[in-house]
């Protein structure tokens, strides 16, 4: 297979991955309406006996007032009902429709649903709060003045059971304490499991882009079974493979560049799971709504006796300096698929660059400039056979018409011509394939990079996480793509060649979608691959000249 064959192979291989992702690849189950009951109860516990008055929409959950949060990070909504957590807005992150206003990661508007719901269950006192119990607090508007703001509710009495339910927000952190203060009153010992989940439907998340979706849904991290993810369609279908219990790690519920996980032990801090009783947990799919949960076992609670269980939950962006300074594993949160082994490393080498220039367009291309600079021996050597290649099309033409129809003759003549020349063929292709998993790791460490959000480079470039506005860089692409096949050697079959024209167009179409990150980078390294490929055929023109006049 010579290379103009192998790049038609890479570029039609990456055109159907692209179009099957979009158009074949199975999507997150749609949200379906429930004809009739609502969620699923408390995780772990049957339903509660209020199930059957709920209402019939999966879409919908009960409501009570709302008790409004304001942080420098926040703006919060907490229900009465459950004290669930129903809508975080991301006040440093604008919409990815509209920039004018902050990203909207909890919802249960618009028919859409992603709340962080918890809840106490007994067997020996059914009465204790869960996600359906009406709580009371003193004020319902919260402001945020100093390092800490607490939000605290109160459930109704359980049979001499008081529970408090108690966010604490944090100022410049995307951690939020939530605590349960439970004291017994009663006459009898109470042992309890708290549940701590995140519920969310099936629908793409905001700014889903074509051509480059992503992961959604849960995950689990455990220091033993590392990261797993669950599709919702898994899920959907009672599969799933996941660590059901453990003493560390998260749960949690990922989307492209955000992420919320409940944290079974802080970085640095303790398990919340209760000594030699692991934590478990559940990830469940009920009437189009999915939850990623987990269970922890409270030892139990004598009469006058209090006990406290503190859970943060990590609701915010994917940037690699924030989360992994929240729990262990949780870099793995950006997700890199497959190519995590390449596109790790060069992330973190991204990140270093950044520190230097302080701007992540000028970061991307030093890197793009370092990983060239890495690989430029192979891409040398592809280079020259490319251009010994182009060289030797004249001859070929000419053994193209000598031999005619003839094609047992004319590959035999091929074969003779390229060893007495010295010329290998596959020389131009080996090269490329050793590059693509490097390469294909750089584009998913910066499709993956939140980091690019809303970071300018310059000029007309505000946010290198969203399409080139004026498409300038996309049409640069597109024009450099094409000046490629002028240094190539040209194909024998003229269909083939035509191909080779139209192709890089064609392909470069859907980059006018890609993020101006993406894009930058495939331009800054066409550029430096035109200029490397140039020179190298200059410097075997040159030699051939040098051999002709000797």
């Amino acid at each position: 297979m010579d290379s103009k064959r192998l790049i038609i192979f890479i570029v039609l291989s990456m055109s159907i991955l692209l179009l099957w992702q979009e158009y074949f690849a199975p999507k997150p189950t749609p949200q379906q309406l429930a004809k009739s009951q609502t969620t699923a109860g408390a995780p772990g516990a049957p339903a509660a006996p209020s199930a059957a008055a709920q209402p019939a929409d999966a879409a919908k959950l009960t409501s009570g007032q709302r008790i409004t949060v304001s942080t420098d990070l926040y703006k919060a909504e907490i229900d009465t009902v459950g004290g669930d957590l129903r809508r975080l807005d991301l006040l440093k992150h604008n919409a990815a429709e509209d920039a004018s206003k902050p990203f909207e990661l909890f919802t249960d508007k618009g028919g859409r649903v992603y709340v962080a719901q918890t809840g106490l269950v007994a067997a020996s006192n059914p009465a204790l709060p869960t996600h359906k119990t009406v709580f009371t607090a003193e004020k319902t508007s919260y402001q945020m003045n100093g390092d800490k703001l607490e939000v605290k509710l109160t459930a109704p009495e359980a049979n001499g059971v008081k529970v408090s339910k108690v966010y604490t927000f944090k100022k410049g952190a995307y951690d939020i304490d939530v605590r349960y203060d439970i004291s017994n009153s009663g006459s009898a010992p109470v042992a309890p499991t708290a549940y701590f989940r995140l519920l969310r439907d099936g629908q793409k998340p905001e700014g889903e882009g074509r051509f480059a979706s992503t992961f959604t849904g849960p995950a689990v991290y455990t220091t033993d079974g590392k990261f797993q993810k669950v599709s919702f369609d898994d899920l959907t279908k009672g599969k799933g493979d996941y660590v059901k219990s453990a003493d560390n790690g998260w749960v949690s519920m990922l989307q492209h560049y955000f992420m919320s996980a409940w944290i079974i032990k802080p970085l640095g801090g303790q398990s919340v799971c209760a000594a030699g009783q692991p934590c478990r947990f559940e990830l469940k799919s009920s009437n189009g709504l999915f939850s990623a949960a987990t269970l922890v076992d409270l030892p139990a609670i004598a009469p006058g006796a209090s006990r406290s269980i503190t859970v943060p939950l990590y609701a915010g962006p994917e940037e690699f300096d924030i989360i992994t300074k929240v729990a262990d594993g949780m870099e793995y949160a950006k997700d890199y698929g497959w190519v995590h082994i390449f596109a790790s490393p060069l992330f973190w080498l991204l990140t270093k660059l950044h520190a230097l220039v302080n701007n992540w367009g000028w970061a991307i291309i030093l890197l793009t400039l370092t990983v060239k600079a890495l690989f430029y021996p192979l891409t040398a050597a592809s280079y020259r056979s490319m251009g010994k290649m182009k060289a030797l099309a004249p001859r070929l033409e000419r053994l193209k018409e000598q031999y005619g129809d003839d094609r047992m003759k004319m590959q035999q003549a091929v074969m003779e011509m390229y060893k007495s020349e010295k010329v290998n063929p596959l020389g131009g292709c080996l090269p490329m394939v050793i590059q693509i998993p490097v390469f294909i790791g750089l584009y998913w460490s910066l499709l993956a990079s939140v980091e690019l959000r809303q970071a300018p480079w310059t000029l007309w470039i505000n946010d290198l996480a969203r399409p080139d506005p004026f498409y300038v860089l996309p049409a640069i692409m597109a024009i450099t793509m094409f000046l490629q096949t002028f240094l190539n050697p040209p194909p024998a079959d003229p269909m083939q060649a035509k191909m080779m024209k139209i192709m890089p167009l064609a392909f470069s179409a859907m980059f006018f979608f890609f993020p101006a990150g993406l894009v930058l980078y495939w331009v800054v390294n066409n550029v430096l691959s035109i200029a490397q490929q140039w020179y190298i055929n200059k410097q075997i023109e040159k030699a051939k000249k040098l051999a002709l006049q000797s």
